[in-house]
């Protein structure tokens, strides 16, 4: 069951995601990834809303968690699990990890990305 409330989140995400995404073609054009930047606020920002919540205020079953933040905010946008992420190792007082994190996940990212982009030239 708790994977098909991730499923059914991660749809519903996604699509949400794709909405977005045309929406803001349509009214800024397509010169600057606004859709993605769009998608990276708002989603770190509900779930900065949410996890505070949570931790401040209530409760939520496990379920919910699942379905909102794993389904709905991962199809979404998963940098907002890594805004999390980087938020927690900073707040545990793990600085050097935390900036290990997100420099090296936005570095690595975009070198993956170049790699598979070079080996894909080549291999064409």
């Amino acid at each position: 069951m708790n994977y098909l409330l991730v499923f059914v989140g991660g749809g519903l995400g996604a699509a949400l995601r794709h909405a977005v995404n045309v929406a803001s073609g349509r009214a800024f054009g397509t010169a600057f990834p606004y859709g993605t930047f769009i998608i990276n606020i708002s989603g770190s920002l509900v779930m900065g809303l949410i996890a505070g919540y949570l931790a401040f205020k209530g409760d939520a079953a496990q379920p919910w968690r699942l379905f909102i933040m794993t389904g709905v905010l991962g199809g979404y946008t998963t940098f907002s699990a890594f805004s999390l992420d980087s938020i927690l190792l900073y707040e545990r007082g793990e600085l050097a990890l935390a900036a290990f994190y997100v420099i090296g996940s936005v570095a690595l990212a975009i070198l993956g990305l170049f790699a598979g982009l070079t080996l894909m030239r080549q291999l064409t």
